[in-house]
């Protein structure tokens, strides 16, 4: 029996060794590696510190304190207080809180959500549930370039409107959102402002305060944190209603205990990704330029997606003639390069991207969708060689294509 097990734990190690990952990872939208700093934050509350953060003896009081250490540290990114930071499972669950909590936080029996067409799914389905109980749901159009417009915000708001949810990035096309004047617009007419900035934090300045938001969502792993945790800014003064029922964590709007580990890790991410943000951004910029440059003049059929200078810095989107999306990236993995065809959240969907249909792209188009998103360990080498690669792999599908 020895034996037969050596020999499984050998073929075990040889499958291992065989599944090498991309030599280019450029699917940073989905998730970041984790930083060996933050690997260190998390590695105590994995063994020796155990405990509880909820329990009054000593083996509670490492887990507690690193909790609030976390908070501190996640507060500090953003800008706020640190009471005002609920820590969740991840921005799913935290824009769940924001939309849900909110609207049933009112002594309304209904009113009206105002979402961006092009929000995440966990938006548009928290919203898609309020409409099922009895609350009107409208969407505000976005745009070509994938912005909402001040003006149709302005005029959708109306005296029964309870929230207005837009997102600070777009993670599909890269688009940032005027949330400032936007937030302004809802606060003149005494209407909360939730964004969900999971895909702006760390790769942007993001402060609440500047923005005027009520409610703001962030994800950990969007800026080489772990996954399974996020937050929720909630600003002292705004109501929501928790979403799960139980004991007094996170000051009676996330009960249940935390996940000490995760958010250990998150606040350690934060507190990387405020002292790097500066030469991250100015880092990956021009590696962004660079992709985007050399595969529209190299690929015939191919549009950018996204606003061209109104996007994230490390962000290129397209979407091309001739190829389905899927075939590209599976040719990509091959080739060593990891990337996306939109939200990692819905690309198990194999449906057309909300997002695209919303900015005007066409069905047949929109199948072509690719989205390269730039870490800052990403080299210029590296995308020489992604744009090397993707070309020859377009030409290669559209070769074997019998379109």
């Amino acid at each position: 029996m020895m034996k037969s097990a050596d020999r499984m734990m050998k073929s075990a190690d040889r499958m291992m060794k065989s599944k090498e990952a991309p030599k280019i990872y450029l699917d940073h939208a989905a998730a970041a590696p984790l930083d060996a700093a933050v690997v260190d934050a998390m590695a105590p509350f994995l063994a020796a510190d155990f405990g509880n953060p909820s329990s009054l003896h000593r083996s509670g009081m490492e887990p507690r304190n690193a909790v609030e250490k976390a908070r501190a540290q996640v507060a500090a990114l953003i800008g706020c207080e640190s009471g005002d930071i609920v820590f969740t499972s991840g921005a799913t669950e935290a824009n769940n809180l924001a939309i849900k909590g909110s609207v049933w936080a009112s002594s309304r029996s209904g009113g009206t959500v105002l979402i961006s067409a092009i929000e995440h799914l966990s938006v548009l389905n928290a919203s898609r549930r309020l409409k099922s109980l009895g609350f009107d749901v409208r969407e505000l159009p976005v745009d070509g370039d994938g912005l909402v417009s001040p003006a149709d915000l302005e005029s959708a708001l109306g005296d029964d409107t309870l929230v207005v949810s837009v997102n600070l990035a777009n993670p599909e096309v890269g688009t940032v959102e005027p949330v400032k004047r936007l937030s302004e617009i809802a606060r003149e007419r005494g209407v909360l402002f939730h964004c969900d900035a999971a895909a702006a934090a760390g790769w942007m300045p993001v402060d609440v305060d500047d923005l005027g938001v009520d409610l703001l969502t962030l994800s950990a792993q969007s800026f080489y944190g772990p996954k399974g945790a996020g937050a929720l800014f909630v600003r002292e003064g705004v109501r929501i209603v928790p979403l799960i029922d139980g004991g007094p964590q996170e000051g009676g709007l996330r009960a249940g205990t935390e996940n000490v580990p995760a958010v250990a890790g998150m606040g350690a991410a934060a507190k990387l990704a405020m002292r790097r943000l500066p030469e991250v951004a100015a880092r990956v910029q021009p590696l962004r330029d660079s992709l985007i440059n050399e595969l529209l003049s190299s690929i015939e059929g191919i549009i950018l997606t996204g606003h061209r200078s109104l996007r994230l810095p490390g962000h290129a989107s397209f979407c091309v003639r001739g190829v389905e999306g899927e075939a590209v990236l599976t040719d990509l993995d091959a080739g060593g390069v990891a990337a996306s065809s939109g939200s990692a959240c819905s690309s198990h969907a194999l449906k057309v991207s909300h997002v695209l249909a919303a900015m005007g792209v066409d069905t047949t188009l929109s199948r072509g969708s690719l989205v390269f998103t730039i870490g800052r360990d990403v080299s210029a080498d590296d995308i020489v060689e992604t744009a090397r690669t993707t070309v020859l792999s377009i030409k290669r599908l559209r070769e074997m294509s019998p379109l």
